[in-house]
């Protein structure tokens, strides 16, 4: 990959950074990553620890100092600059990920209260279909991330998009209401935007 192609969204080796909403995919990914370029030992096996600082460790400490460098400059490098302060003075890879963990497995009651009272209150306004399901989306998903025992259905995503769109759409949301089979987040998508340019 071209890392002047990266943006600052992505890393120079195609993961996805760290924002704080993506916890578990960047996780998923980066220990795909660690795991290929033969450094996950680092974290999760038998290096995770520093060889002695003895004679006869002396070639192994040097190839660890390598690896952990290697690992570290993975880990750093895949994290937005709004939390790098969490792991800045952190030494090692294994650390590195405790560190993360901690930080973003724990469940953040107020951060998902506030999101779901907006979601609830959203409403399309003048944001198109498009902007107005990405919304929808990128919300129900940050919700699910935080609450992964109560992750939003796609039944209820399904509500909470019809429920909030403009009052031109009523019509077509009462004939679908009609339908045996509803439609899915998906296939409401796909049929809105032809709405949308009936209506303008």
């Amino acid at each position: 990959m071209d890392p002047n192609k990266s943006g600052n969204n992505s890393t120079n080796y195609g993961i996805e950074k760290l924002v704080g909403t993506n916890y578990n995919y960047w996780q998923l990914c980066m220990e795909a990553y660690l795991q290929g370029q033969d450094l996950w030992d680092l974290i999760d096996g038998p290096d995770s620890v520093i060889p002695n600082d003895t004679a006869e460790n002396m070639e192994p400490r040097r190839k660890w100092k390598i690896k952990c460098g290697k690992a570290l400059f993975a880990l750093r490098t895949s994290i937005s600059k709004d939390h790098i302060d969490h792991i800045r003075d952190v030494a090692s890879p294994k650390e590195v990920w405790n560190t993360l963990e901690r930080l973003f497995t724990k469940k953040n009651t107020a951060r998902l209260q506030l999101l779901e009272n907006e979601l609830a209150g959203l409403t399309q306004g003048g944001m198109s279909i498009f902007e107005y399901f990405l919304k929808i989306k990128n919300m129900s998903f940050e919700i699910s991330e935080l609450d992964v025992d109560e992750p939003i259905s796609e039944a209820r995503m399904r509500r909470y998009l019809i429920h909030g769109l403009r009052k031109e759409y009523i019509p077509f949301v009462t004939s679908i209401q009609g339908w045996a089979i509803q439609p899915t987040v998906e296939e409401l998508e796909n049929f809105l935007p032809n709405q949308e340019a009936l209506i303008k």
